[in-house]
């Protein structure tokens, strides 16, 4: 099965994943964006197809395997089969950040749903045509938590974890058939339209600018093979680490 220029990118929002999408449309790739909120994919999709490009808002719910199984059923049947994945979804930061003891046990189930099934699930339905193709590249967005559980932090650590496991046994058993799985580390924040609104004091370059992180995601997916990276780290200049 030959692979469409497709890319599809799970868990857009105004930031990275909007970035990365983006990215990918300006390079002459169809795209597929998705995300539970369609309204937060049609800015994405109007940008791209502005800019000459092709996009696809699919809603879902990327915790349900029902519905990533659909989600990519309607992007095959209308965009063919994806050369590349990106795997953005996460199970984003409950404010206040719960300690040990309020965590509750629904609640962490909920978040490996989204932030590490959800991603199995995903790579699932695109690498039979990877493999059969014997190409194709697997990007899954990680984040300081991939390495260590903070205070508070069990709700997105363990989930971030076991991703970070989760593409490194796929990269092990896909990358000799020609597919390409990295593990990108956001070690910082993210710069998003309302940070300016939340930190009017903060100066723009200690947050992770969204496009030029896009610029490494594409940089991993033209690696050569003899030459790919499995796993790297982000981070603004002045991040401490």
């Amino acid at each position: 099965m030959a692979l469409a220029k497709t890319a599809v990118v799970v868990g857009v929002g105004p930031g990275l994943g909007a970035a990365v999408a983006r990215r990918f449309g300006k390079e002459g790739y169809k795209v597929a964006v998705l995300s539970r909120d369609l309204q937060k994919l049609q800015p994405v999709v109007q940008q791209i197809e502005q800019e000459g490009g092709q996009a696809l808002a699919v809603p879902c719910d990327a915790g349900k395997p029902e519905d990533v199984q659909r989600a990519f059923k309607q992007i095959n049947d209308t965009l063919g089969p994806a050369e590349v994945l990106v795997y953005n979804a996460g199970p984003g930061f409950a404010w206040p950040p719960p300690g040990v003891l309020d965590v509750k046990p629904e609640d962490l189930a909920s978040a490996f749903a989204i932030g590490t099934t959800g991603a199995l699930v995903a790579a699932q339905q695109v690498l039979p045509a990877m493999l059969e193709a014997k190409k194709g590249t697997i990007l899954f967005t990680g984040a300081t938590a991939s390495l260590r559980g903070g205070p508070k932090f069990i709700r997105l650590a363990c989930p971030k974890f076991a991703l970070r496991a989760l593409a490194q046994s796929i990269a092990r058993e896909v990358q000799p058939q020609g597919v390409h799985v990295a593990h990108v580390i956001v070690d910082g924040q993210i710069y998003l339209p309302t940070s300016r609104d939340r930190f009017p004091d903060r100066p723009t370059e200690t947050f992770l600018d969204p496009d030029a992180m896009a610029d490494t995601y594409w940089h991993l997916h033209q690696q050569h093979p003899t030459s790919w990276t499995h796993e790297l780290d982000l981070r603004p200049s002045t991040e401490k680490w």
